[in-house]
């Protein structure tokens, strides 16, 4: 029950991440396209400057997690992505330093540079994430001993010689992308007025047709990749509402962004990531790292976890510290609720 348990609480910090920092990289993605001035650049930069290293805080707290659950997997992922780990160091590094240090000095080279850093950045870490996204519904060879290598690329077909890029992780990545896209400019939409405003929703309003696409393609194709996902719906008909979820917000969210209803637009795709998060999710369960090599070698939630009793002491420290943060973040979001004010100063 415990290692189920801790499955999910992982799953939920990961889908937290991808929601918040997802519209941080989203804005970063469609920074350049909707902004044209100076000052529409800063109005872009804060509208996530308060909440940007916020969310990703998440990503610490969900890797930290995941140390702490499955040791097993941590020791396992991190060794085997080494390389495409440490591109998405560097990524994070070069976006955060993008945003903080863009207004340090007024100069025809400096903030232009920064600006496209961090667009740049924040497209290839949205492209990277759908990737590793694509690595573990596929799966990886996993040996005897729970460990593997992959390089970063090979014949770019996903069979037991695949390395971390071929045609199906690369597909999921551009569909990363998009979703993110997609979710950044939505909220820019919502963060914003004027010119910034329209052109937010101007790029939202293709997209949507783009991911509605790729969101049918992509779920064709994993069921295919990985014959997890469709035992799984078989044997548990209840999973159908996560799919059903993500395709009545993809609706949703056409519908309020035709009405130009920017905040329940953005909702509804939070609730279209969540859904397609959590049908994934379900759908390897009780897999954590699937192995394409053989599947009985695959780590699960049972020989990957920590002992129970870690399990059960952990959880009595997790909770204060979870219900602490999850108040942080109410407050926080309340706080700087509104349209954006761009000032003399900052960003």
């Amino acid at each position: 029950m415990l290692p189920v348990l801790w499955f999910w609480i992982v799953a939920v910090m990961i889908a937290m991440y991808v929601v918040l920092d997802g519209f941080d990289l989203g804005a970063g993605i469609v920074h350049l396209a909707v902004a044209r001035t100076d000052a529409e650049r800063r109005a872009v930069l804060k509208s996530i400057g308060p909440v940007w290293d916020g969310n990703e805080v998440w990503l610490l707290a969900g890797g930290g997690t995941l140390y702490f659950a499955f040791p097993a997997l941590y020791a396992s992922s991190f060794s085997g992505f080494y390389l495409p780990l440490m591109v998405v160091l560097w990524l994070l590094i070069l976006r955060g330093t993008s945003v903080e240090f863009r207004s340090h000095i007024r100069n025809a080279v400096w903030r232009p540079m920064w600006d496209a850093i961090f667009s740049v950045s924040s497209a290839l870490l949205a492209i990277f994430f759908g990737a590793a996204l694509g690595n573990v519904v596929r799966g990886v060879p996993l040996d005897e001993k729970g460990e593997f290598f992959l390089p970063l690329w090979t014949n770019f077909q996903p069979g037991r010689d695949a390395g971390i890029l071929d045609w199906y992780t690369v597909l999921v990545g551009v569909y990363s992308f998009l979703v993110l896209m997609q979710h950044g400019a939505l909220w820019l939409a919502y963060k914003n007025e004027g010119a910034v405003q329209e052109r937010a929703r101007a790029i939202a309003r293709p997209v949507w047709y783009a991911v509605a696409a790729l969101t049918a393609v992509v779920t064709i194709v994993s069921f295919q990749i990985q014959p997890k996902l469709a035992e799984s719906f078989a044997k548990w008909p209840a999973g159908y509402a996560f799919p059903l979820l993500a395709l009545a917000s993809l609706i949703a969210l056409l519908l309020f962004e035709r009405k130009q209803d920017d905040l329940k637009a953005f909702l509804a795709s939070t609730f279209f990531i969540i859904g397609m998060l959590t049908s994934v999710v379900f759908g390897v369960f009780p897999m954590v790292l699937p192995a394409n090599s053989d599947p009985s070698l695959s780590l699960t939630i049972y020989n990957a976890s920590a002992p129970e009793y870690g399990l059960r002491v952990g959880l009595w420290w997790f909770t204060p510290g979870i219900l602490i943060a999850a108040f942080y973040f109410w407050f926080l979001y309340r706080r700087f609720a509104g349209k954006v004010q761009v000032e003399a100063e900052g960003y």
